[in-house]
This record gives structure tokens, sequence and C-alpha cells, in this order.
């Protein structure tokens, strides 16, 4: 069988995130002394699809390591409704692998208009995004021709960790990130073949996480939908107990991502819980009473983590597309760049 373009994009990802570490240094550094130099009290960020997974991932991360707020801002407020938004002495982060949605394009410029830092994620460092910003970290991630967004998402998410580094002049991070090329590495050996063989004839699941792994979540539970055509829903493993637990019976795939950090117990005892409904539960790099353990690279980072989860994710993926008699490059109704307004 021909290999996909989704599968090689995969197997490059540690390559990416090489070259953005060594070619995006720079960028990353002037950015990252600029928002130094404003303090911001703020950051809001814009994004659709993939990439505002990769903006909650950096949600969390901003919040648990500079304690500084950050919110996701509705694109349409700027090129539907029309709406200046105040803000002054924020910073505003726009992601996007194409950088031409006219929509995220619009409400980065607003952003400046209204007083805010701006700073473009982008794969194409010429985009109208990028040039409608104050700085662009490009990601360097080269072609990316399968629909579904793998290389340029990990990218997006290490660019953002950097930036979160060294801003925040943080020795601890800025190791884990430097080593992330070689954890990116470990994490395509590991095998998820018993959750392929749960879900090759499954039609739905739940996929639960939290901090990060909760923005995690939500990218596996994209991908299940875009590449599979497998109904998933994405919950905190808190929120899950919230009332969609009840859906869970007897045989009904529950996929947890319990990362090495501070959530790790709260994920593995909602896990427990659903098990106790009968329901068939894998959880990711812990023990869970129950559940099948899915393996992980452990030892990292508890902000890097997730990323790595991802990673092993989009190997399981592709391959479980393939086992389900799709054609991952190519999902249906879908296209590479989705232009919204």
């Amino acid at each position: 069988m021909t290999q996909s373009y989704m599968a090689a994009e995969v197997a490059e990802i540690p390559q990416a995130a090489a070259r953005f570490l060594d070619l995006s240094k720079q960028a990353v550094a002037e950015t990252a002394a600029e928002l130094r130099r404003i303090d911001p009290g703020l950051i809001v960020t814009v994004a659709r699809g993939s990439s505002d997974h990769a903006a909650t991932y950096l949600k969390y991360a901003v919040e648990l390591l500079a304690g500084v707020p950050v919110a996701s801002v509705g694109p349409s407020i700027a090129s539907i409704y029309n709406r200046p938004l105040r803000l002054q002495g924020a910073a505003c982060i726009g992601i996007s692998q194409s950088g031409r949605s006219p929509d995220i394009v619009e409400m980065m410029r607003a952003a400046g208009v209204g007083g805010a830092l701006s700073i473009a994620i982008t794969n194409f460092a010429d985009s109208p995004m990028a040039l409608a910003s104050d700085h662009c970290l490009p990601l360097q991630a080269g072609t990316e021709k399968s629909v579904a967004a793998t290389k340029t998402f990990v990218s997006s998410v290490l660019a953002a960790l950097a930036l979160l580094a060294e801003w925040q002049q943080d020795d601890a991070l800025r190791a884990a990130v430097a080593d992330l090329p070689e954890a990116f590495a470990k994490a395509l050996k590991l095998d998820w073949s018993a959750l392929s063989a749960r879900l090759v004839r499954a039609q739905s699941l739940f996929v639960l996480g939290r901090g990060p792994g909760f923005a995690i979540a939500n990218e596996a539970a994209l991908k299940f939908k875009e590449t599979c055509g497998l109904h998933a829903e994405a919950y905190s493993a808190a929120e899950v107990l919230h009332g969609p637990a009840a859906l869970v019976q007897a045989r009904f795939p529950v996929f947890a991502l319990a990362v090495e950090d501070a959530a790790q117990p709260q994920v593995v005892a909602t896990a427990e819980r659903l098990a106790a409904q009968d329901a068939d539960v894998f959880v990711t790099g812990a023990t869970a009473n129950g559940a099948m353990t899915l393996p992980l690279v452990s030892g990292l980072h508890p902000l890097v983590s997730p990323l790595i989860a991802a990673v092993a994710f989009y190997k399981f993926i592709e391959e479980l597309a393939r086992r389900r008699g799709f054609d991952p490059d190519t999902p249906p109704h879908l296209r590479k760049v989705t232009e919204t307004i």
C-alpha cells in the first residue's frame, strides 16, 4: 500500500520541530523580549480548527506558567460584526497554518488597531496574517499536503511553548522544548494497536483530558471525525461527569489522556468511574482499574507531555483511518485551506 501524505508528514514531525528550533530561534527571542517589555495582563488568541486547539494548549500553558489569563476571541467580531475591541496592554496571538483565512487576518489587524501586540504563528511568513501582525513565528514545517493538519499543529504548539519559555525565561521549559525533537521520535515508536482494534468498527466515543491535555483531546476528537468518519466528542475529565457520562453504557469506548501532570489522578479517577459503568476505557501512560493502559513517553516536563501524546495519536489515527477504509489525506467535503469570513 502506498504511504499516505499524512503518514509521511507525521513521520517528519521530529525534523520539522528541529527546523523550527533552529531557523526561528531569533524570531522567538525578539518576540519574547517584546512581551517582557509590555508585560501583558491579558492574552487573546485568534484561530479556528486544529489551530484553535493549539491556542487552547497555549492558554493552559500560559496560565499555568505565567499566571496571565488567556481568552479566545471569535474572528467574526471583526470580520462580520465590525466591533473594535479595547486591547491596550494586551497581546494577541493568531495561529493559522496558511495565514490566509480572511476572518483571522481581519481579527489580527483589528487587534493591532485596538492596541494589542499582535503575534502570528503560521507556516507562511509572507501570508496576509503574518503581514498584518507585529511579529511572526514561522513554523518552518515545510509543505503539508494532507488535509489533516499534523506536523503544522505540533509545530504551532512547539512555537507557543518556545515563546512562553523565552518570555518567562524559564530554564526548565527551555530545556524541555529543546529536547522535543528526540521525544517526538520516541512517541512515533509507541504501539496503540489495542485501541485501533477496538475502534475499527466503532461509531462513537468520548475523548477526555484536563489542562493542556484537554486541548489534545479536542484535537483528537476532530481527527477521529475528519479522518475516520468516527463521531467523537471531547470533554474535560471533570465536565464529562456533569451530564455526558449518562450516555456511557456497556462497551462504550472512552479514550482518556492521562499525561504526567497535576491533573493525572483526576483523569484516572474519571476513567475508573466510567470503566465501572462497563465502558471500554483506554488510558495513556497511567494505570486505571478496569481500563487498558496505552504506552506514553514518561519523565517529561508537564507542559510538553500532552504534545508528545498528540504525536503518538497522529501515528495511530492515520493507521486507524486506513483500517476503517478511509483515505486520511482526502476527508470528504473538506479541503486543506478553509477560508471563512
